[in-house]
């Protein structure tokens, strides 16, 4: 009976083969998502090699193994229009794949994500504070387009459609029939509330009350 190979480590693939690619397996699973699109996610193919899966204790095959994870968690959440990540109801295939019965540890998917938030990552995700004094956070925004892509689309959008000067309610940005082809619309409306933050750092809006009906007035 032939030897059996020694499963290899992540660093004896160059990085070429980590290159992301359309070649997808099709995932076993459900894709949990907030869009109704029944499209599959196109997994890339690095995502196969089973050392993927295990935070790497070379620093610079785990730097490299970080920015994929980071590559494919903004990937599948863009494709998936996933606004929001909580660590309790993680999609269930962006950190296993079962083909190969690997998964990323509870553990390393907040490694993921930390450096995920770094300024110099981004950051790609922000953790939201937790509700519970001293206790850590367990969910996050994804930034698939930073908050200031959000921003230019959004305003884009109010001038477009000559809305300068008029007041719309943070509900209708996010769930209104005006927006419904719109890539924001059911953005969490915390995430939502940066981007109208920003607009009004730039002197192009005004924001009237802190509940979902609150009032937005562009200029």
């Amino acid at each position: 009976m032939a030897a059996t190979s020694p499963e290899p480590s992540l660093s004896a693939f160059s990085t070429a083969a980590y290159t992301p690619s359309t070649t997808a397996y099709t995932p076993s699973t459900t894709t949990q998502a907030t869009s109704s699109s029944t499209s599959t996610f196109n997994f890339p193919t690095y995502t196969s090699f089973p050392p993927f899966y295990t935070l790497q204790p070379n620093l610079t095959t785990r730097a490299r193994q970080l920015e994929l994870w980071s590559t494919l968690v903004t990937s599948y959440c863009a494709h998936n229009r996933i606004f929001r990540l909580s660590l309790s109801s993680l999609p269930t295939d962006l950190f296993n794949n079962t083909h190969i019965h690997r998964s990323l540890k509870p553990a390393d998917i907040r490694t993921v994500l930390d450096h995920m938030s770094k300024p110099e990552s981004g950051p790609r995700i922000d953790w939201v504070p937790s509700t519970t004094k001293g206790e850590q956070s367990s969910s996050c925004y994804v930034y698939w387009k930073t908050i200031g892509e959000w921003a230019d689309a959004l305003y884009g959008w109010v001038d477009d459609t000559g809305q300068k000067g008029a007041v719309l309610t943070v509900y209708e940005l996010r769930e209104g029939d005006a927006v419904r082809s719109k890539d924001w619309r059911d953005m969490d409306e915390g995430m939502l509330r940066k981007v109208l933050n920003a607009l009004v750092k730039r002197g192009k809006a005004q924001i009237f009350g802190q509940e979902d009906n609150a009032g937005v007035k562009f200029f």
